[in-house]
């Protein structure tokens, strides 16, 4: 379809969506057209600006110079404002912007630089752990796309080959793993309860605490605090201590200045969490606490039907379950927002939530594994149930998520991989868009055909019994169980290998398009002189045809004398 660009164009948010919902009204068939084809004829050629739209989705351009006015008057795509093209823009995904971003120099400017690539890596991954010098420019210059690209290359080499570490320390069994990759350590704890430390990359010992006098069966660290919830009631806390390397000096005595305990919960505590200014904590006392991380002061108690086996934080938010059931709660009101009953037959055990917030895993007694989407329409809350997996025979006892990857360790001693890339929706442009209604939410669930839900894509096998916590991260997925021992999957050498094959495969390309070049330059000199000669021959045939005409007036001049 084809644009006509005005003489003055007001950008509004309402202009940019008549654009693309204009491209909605018709449709190309790309069936038609090979896609090499068309980024040829992009590259070479100035046509006019075409766009094949599905569902709000720029399919494909052409590139035509801003500067030509074509005969029907009509005008290409670069002469709309660039705020009008960053609008267009903003209605597309991660694959349609790389493709746009492919047809001119303009619009890779455009597609490159564009803010969305933020929003992009944060609804996967959240913000990295330096956000401040990504968004001044300085981390080596990378910008949000180039962040996003990697850690979109690195998410595949789960697939790939791996080596298998294995930690020795714990006595006793392993009953919580917590892994910080921003600061490439890794916490384990368990029934001898002593925490350790360790390093990521070496998988080696760094320190390990004193005994903390009971069972730990939590752990949650960030750069600045680690805490671990033990079954005497108490969450002992660990403040980062500056100028040391590893962050945390958890070998040292009880100090005030560096540590400090919780004391509030009646009951055992089974989960901990951390977000920027608060601390969670679940119990078998039926609560949910949460606290302050400087006033170190309970702000609000969520009292639930039964124990507290699991919880997750995000936002404003927190999902939590209790029994056979889970609850999403509002952390500032500590009003109850909705309750999913009997979400597994026996304990729901383990939680793992989305970036977004919006999808919640739920692992249970029963061996299933299901996945809800949590909708927020302001008067009530949805949950809309996506998929269901079984891969285990035994109690999925913890659930780890990392884009796209959902990690689950079993009593059957077998972590699974999912895949849940297709199943994710993000809620980019919710704002822009009209709400979906609860009827069409209803009737979109019972059209969900659940044998059309893919199954766990890796099955890791050769542990033990009762895997009891798995974590995922930078390219690693570490587990703790019974055995007293902790496993890290190392994937780094997949990453190696994948970034060979893609720089074989860039090698390739390049020398398939030299040769093309080359040929084409053949060809091109190859008709040249096809034509020259045809032409030569015409003027030879043409000479000969004027000499005998010359001789014949010859001839005939020579018999009138």
């Amino acid at each position: 379809m084809e644009f006509e660009c005005q003489e003055t164009i007001r950008v509004s948010e309402k202009s940019a969506f008549f654009v693309v919902n204009a491209c909605k009204e018709q449709q190309i068939d790309q069936n038609q057209v090979d896609s090499n084809t068309k980024i040829e004829k992009a590259a070479s050629s100035k046509l006019d600006i075409k766009f094949s739209c599905k569902k709000g989705i720029l399919a494909g351009c052409s590139q035509k110079s801003s500067n030509d006015v074509l005969p029907n008057g009509h005008r290409s795509m670069s002469d709309l404002p660039a705020a009008l093209i960053s609008e267009i823009l903003d209605c597309l995904g991660p694959k349609d912007l790389g493709i746009i971003s492919c047809v001119s120099t303009n619009l890779h400017r455009l597609a490159s630089e564009h803010h969305v690539w933020k929003q992009f890596y944060c609804e996967r991954w959240g913000l990295p752990a330096i956000p401040a010098t990504i968004d001044a420019g300085l981390n080596n210059e990378k910008s949000w796309r180039d962040l996003f690209v990697e850690r979109e290359f690195r998410s595949r080499t789960f697939m790939g080959r791996y080596n298998v570490d294995v930690l020795y320390g714990h006595t006793e069994g392993v009953r919580t793993v917590f892994l910080l990759a921003s600061a490439k350590l890794i916490f384990t704890s368990g029934y001898d309860s002593i925490v350790r430390m360790w390093d990521m990359e070496e998988g080696l010992s760094i320190a390990s605490s004193r005994a903390l006098g009971c069972t730990i069966r939590a752990i949650a660290a960030d750069t600045k605090l680690l805490v671990a919830g033990g079954t005497d009631g108490f969450i002992h806390c660990w403040k980062a201590v500056e100028g040391i390397q590893h962050l945390f000096d958890i070998r040292a005595p009880q100090n005030q200045n560096t540590q400090f305990r919780l004391w509030e919960h009646e009951g055992p505590i089974t989960s901990v969490a951390l977000d920027l200014t608060r601390i969670y904590s679940g119990s078998w006392d039926m609560t949910v606490r949460i606290w302050d991380r400087f006033s170190r002061k309970c702000l609000n108690v969520l009292r639930h039907s039964d124990w507290v086996w699991a919880l997750v934080p995000h936002d404003a938010t927190v999902a939590s379950s209790s029994g056979s059931d889970v609850y999403v709660w509002n952390t500032s009101s500590g009003d109850l927002m909705t309750v999913v009953r009997n979400a597994h037959v026996g304990n729901a055990y383990s939680l793992a939530r989305s970036h977004t917030g919006n999808f919640i895993f739920t692992g249970g007694e029963d061996g299933a594994i299901h996945m809800l989407e949590i909708s927020d329409h302001c008067i009530e809350t949805d949950v809309l149930k996506v998929a269901t997996w079984i891969p285990h025979s035994g109690t999925v006892y913890s659930l780890a998520f990392e884009f796209p990857w959902l990690v689950s360790a079993s009593s059957d001693g077998k972590l699974s991989l999912i895949d849940v890339r297709k199943l994710l929706r993000t809620n980019k442009g919710a704002s822009k868009r009209s709400v979906v209604k609860q009827l069409d939410r209803k009737s979109l669930a019972k059209k969900l055909d659940q044998s059309s839900v893919e199954p766990p894509q890796r099955m890791l096998h050769g542990f033990g019994s009762n895997l009891f916590s798995v974590d995922i991260g930078a390219d690693r997925i570490v587990c703790g169980g019974e055995e007293g021992v902790v496993r890290i999957w190392n994937f780094t050498q997949a990453l190696e290998i994948e970034r060979r094959v893609r720089a074989l495969k860039g090698i390739r390309l390049e020398n398939r398009m030299r040769r093309r070049k080359h040929q084409l330059e053949i060809n091109n000199k190859g008709s040249h002189t096809d034509q020259c000669s045809v032409a030569a021959k015409k003027n030879s045939v043409n000479g000969d045809r004027n000499s005998i005409r010359y001789n014949k007036r010859g001839m005939t001049n020579k018999l009138k004398a």
